[in-house]
């Protein structure tokens, strides 16, 4: 049995993508993580920055170490911008 990831480390972009999918309590943004992930599967790294802000600014709401993990990680992608 592996150990769960540690809290600390940065996930990458659709890494966090798929944390919010899994794991936020809010529908309206789990939708909008989904779309985020078919944005990205439909046009590659490109469309990577412009979703990790949609994303960024729809969870600000969601609370808790793993929410923490993901915002901490969506901004350092998009260079500290907050």
């Amino acid at each position: 049995m592996s150990a769960p990831p540690a809290q600390g480390r940065l996930l990458g972009v659709v890494e966090c993508f798929v944390a919010v999918v899994n794991q936020c309590p809010n529908g309206s943004v789990r939708q909008m993580a989904e779309n985020a992930l078919v944005a990205v599967e439909r046009d590659g790294a490109a469309a990577l920055p412009e979703q990790a802000f949609l994303v960024q600014t729809a969870i600000r709401g969601w609370q808790g170490d793993r929410a923490a993990q993901v915002k901490r990680s969506l901004q350092a992608f998009l260079g500290g911008a907050g």
